[in-house]
């Protein structure tokens, strides 16, 4: 018997109707799965889900094969209502029925432990009687009892289901698996606090723990952004060589070693922030970041980072030098940028006197050595072009539902209209902040600086 001071809820109902995506937006977990074919789920399995110090479990079933038959055996033992749970247990401990009803064994031994009901019903097909068969019987178990109306397609039949559930179940919610967010889901765990009195407490401190996780998440998603931020614009690169001539031949290798460790930097990031909101399995495609020549007249630069006219902003704010931030010619060279494949920024940068963009160097040392570098980047716009790619990813998780499995694909994003809602005193700290990491300054507080920006993502 399963411990009913752990609320527990099986999800039940016909075949193919959303049984498994509710589950998975539910336990918020994209790891379990979800088919378009019947008979994906064939055995019972329980989630636990922790939450804090908060627990509840969900238990995913297979769908009704032959509620019709399984109703007429129950009837045919002729039970009185106060009998009928019991009539459910005995055609649990039937060999026969064990033999000839698998799938409505295994979806009926969780409920009859304890857990409650959950009643997936698909709100774009048709309502019909053979449906009543599988509600009686579930009526039949005397468990607390709530109606979803997944509308998988449409919401053609809805009122139809609601008008035929509500005489079979003590609540009835529209639930669109695929794109409830935590809100929807907290009123669920709220209607069900509200009819079942025994899980009230657990069911209030989970809703409590879910709001609280919330928060955290963001304050998570933050701390990984200025962690980005901070590593990304201090990288440097950098290897001995006996002569000159040797160091010169050792471009290639530092340009390969500082590009392949900016795209592994934020593809790390990346991947952890994925892991804060459970989207393990969510298939991700980190764009390229094309550039042409001229890096500070690139539209996509602009897209990702800040305009000119936001930039100037910024100088005013910072007290930097706008012009500097969008001189490229240093030493006669030209950068000549091209792309870094799901990076942030490209570079066939020019290997002398580069110090805009990629600082590279040859330096003589003692007893006659030589040393190759490259890096820091010291572009002004650089670390808010990191900044947009970490914050449109951040938008695609934050309300992301776990049932949700198509890919996303890492796009651009303006910073300029989120900066803009900023109060003058939160964007002007955010300036300060990235100018000086553009210097290879230490920021004091970076995530709590970040905060407000993440706050305005929808």
């Amino acid at each position: 018997m399963t411990n009913s001071t752990v609320p527990s809820f099986a999800v039940v109902g016909h075949p193919n109707k959303g049984k498994s995506s509710v589950v998975s937006t539910l336990a918020r977990n994209d790891q379990i799965a979800i088919s378009m074919q019947s008979g994906t789920t064939v055995v019972s399995e329980t989630f636990d889900i922790n939450i804090g110090q908060a627990h509840y479990r969900l238990v995913d079933t297979p769908g009704f094969q032959r509620p019709r038959k399984v109703l007429a055996w129950l009837k045919a033992h002729n039970p009185t209502a106060d009998k009928r749970r019991e009539c459910v247990i005995a055609f649990l401990n039937d060999e026969s029925c064990q033999q000839q009803f698998v799938d409505e064994i295994e979806l009926l031994k969780p409920i009859i432990d304890g857990a409650a009901i959950l009643y997936v019903v698909d709100g774009s097909r048709p309502y019909s009687p053979e449906y009543e068969a599988e509600m009686e019987i579930l009526r039949w178990t005397g468990q607390p009892t709530m109606a979803l109306i997944n509308p998988i397609q449409n919401d053609d039949y809805v009122a139809n289901w609601q008008a035929a559930l509500g005489q079979y179940f003590s609540v009835v919610r529209v639930f669109d698996a695929v794109k409830a967010d935590i809100e929807q889901h907290i009123e669920l765990l709220q209607a069900f606090a509200a009819i079942h009195q025994p899980w009230q407490a657990q069911l209030r401190a989970i809703i409590s723990a879910f709001e609280n996780e919330t928060t955290h998440q963001v304050f998570q998603s933050c701390f990984v952004a200025a962690q980005l931020l901070e590593e990304m614009t201090q990288y440097k690169t950098r290897k001995k060589a006996l002569s000159k001539t040797q160091a010169q031949t050792l471009k290639p290798v530092l340009e390969k070693q500082f590009y392949d460790w900016m795209r592994r930097r934020e593809k790390n990031a990346l991947d952890e922030l994925q892991l804060i909101y459970r989207h393990q399995r969510l298939e991700r495609s980190d764009s390229e970041l094309s550039l042409p020549d001229d890096l500070f007249d690139t539209e996509k630069w602009y897209g990702w980072g800040l305009s000119k006219k936001q930039l100037t902003s910024v100088a005013a704010v910072t007290g930097a030098a706008a012009g500097g931030a969008l001189d490229l010619a240093v030493a006669g060279h030209s950068f000549m940028l091209g792309a870094i494949g799901g990076g942030v920024v490209g570079s066939t940068a020019a290997w002398f006197g580069a110090d805009k963009l990629a600082s590279s160097k040859i330096k003589g040392l003692p007893m006659g050595g030589y040393e190759a570098r490259l890096g820091p980047v010291a572009s002004k716009n650089f670390p808010y072009v990191i900044l947009a790619r970490f914050v449109f990813m951040f938008s695609q998780l934050k309300g992301r539902n776990h049932a949700q499995r198509d890919g996303i694909v890492l796009d651009e994003i303006g910073l300029e209209p989120l900066l803009d809602n900023l109060n003058s005193d939160d964007k002007k700290k955010i300036f300060v902040a990235l100018d000086r990491l553009s210097r290879q300054k230490s920021v004091d507080d970076l995530p709590d600086l970040l905060a407000p920006l993440f706050a305005l993502v929808d």
